[in-house]
């Protein structure tokens, strides 16, 4: 009997890779930005270099802008197989492992390139794996860029965001973070976040340079703290079961591909989020807030019970990496 079940396991995997002899591998690629982000620049570039390469063997659709999912429902959509790769922002994965809220924590890494230190030694590699369980395989980190704060007033302390109600993802590490400083956490999707902002909902939010100028946040968010004070990543993920059913040979190509266009993608964002960034400042609609030094460290010093209340979850180990990689001692 066990030896019929694990026949019938392995055929069914192998339903999967043998699909190309019926007709090529369809692979449905859903995410929730416009496609001149650099995750949907990201997710086009995939399709053509598969289509390019594998072509008669996997095709990609790419379905930008929530069209096909939003952030509320795309990982179950994925669990499903209903969809084939996403890349959900690192905040959605806490119901799957707490381990990658370690990228919430705000003010923890300095500045992007530790970032990009942190996630390529071990400790950041591990992590992709670390959903396994819940049948997700993380295949690579896309960046998006630092965050920053944006308000309908200035702020330059933390005791400024005090009764202020900000838009977050659905993520404990971020609803603590502004419930630290006497702020409303109220999560939404990324796609009603622009309605919430018009009608007074929320009055700030937090989101990397690209997402607030293409989003057109300007008109309602007239300040925008340059705060870097968290990481908004994605991972890359696929439906365990579907990736490891296709054959050794198409996962490889694939996997080429993925590292091609990650590299893109980290290096579009930092340009995009730097172009966005003196769009808004020449925009005449906001105005930019930097923080002195001083005024950073009374940020991060602000967050520490946040990082305190999460250690036990995330693991000292991993936040005791992740503050390793930075320039400075912390």
């Amino acid at each position: 009997m066990k030896s019929l079940f694990s026949g019938l396991l392995l055929a069914l995997l192998a339903g999967h890779a043998t699909a190309a002899a019926d007709g090529p591998i369809l692979i449905k690629f859903s995410h929730v930005v416009a496609d001149d982000t650099p995750k949907g620049q990201g997710a086009l570039l995939f399709k053509k270099l598969v289509e390019e390469r594998l072509g008669e063997q996997v095709r990609v659709e790419v379905y930008p802008n929530s069209s096909l999912y939003g952030d509320g429902d795309e990982l179950q959509a994925l669990l499903n197989n209903e969809v084939q790769l996403l890349a959900p922002s690192l905040s959605k994965f806490s119901q799957y492992t707490p381990k990658l809220q370690v990228f919430d924590l705000p003010f923890l890494f300095d500045d992007l390139d530790a970032v990009n230190r942190f996630q390529k030694r071990a400790k950041g590699r591990q992590l992709l794996s670390s959903m396994e369980k819940s049948d997700i395989t993380g295949l690579a980190y896309w960046h998006n860029g630092m965050k920053q704060l944006s308000a309908t007033q200035p702020l330059q302390k933390p005791s400024a965001a005090a009764g202020l109600a900000f838009r977050i993802q659905s993520s404990p590490v971020l609803e603590s973070q502004f419930q630290n400083l006497g702020a409303k956490a109220v999560k939404l999707p990324f796609a009603d976040t622009l309605q919430a902002l018009r009608s007074g909902t929320v009055q700030g939010t937090e989101n990397s340079w690209s997402n607030l100028y293409s989003q057109q946040y300007a008109p309602v968010q007239p300040y925008m703290v340059e705060s870097n004070h968290g990481v908004l990543d994605y991972m890359l993920v696929t439906n365990s079961t579907f990736w490891y059913s296709l054959s050794h040979s198409v996962r490889i190509e694939l996997d080429a591909i993925i590292d091609e266009v990650t590299y893109t993608v980290n290096r579009a964002a930092e340009a995009q989020n730097r172009e966005a960034r003196e769009r808004l400042a020449a925009s005449g609609q906001v105005t930019l807030v930097s923080l002195s030094a001083q005024e950073r460290e009374a940020w991060r010093q602000a967050m520490q019970p946040v990082w305190q209340q999460f250690e036990g979850e995330i693991g000292s180990d991993i936040i005791h990496a992740a503050k390793q990689v930075n320039r400075r001692s912390n």
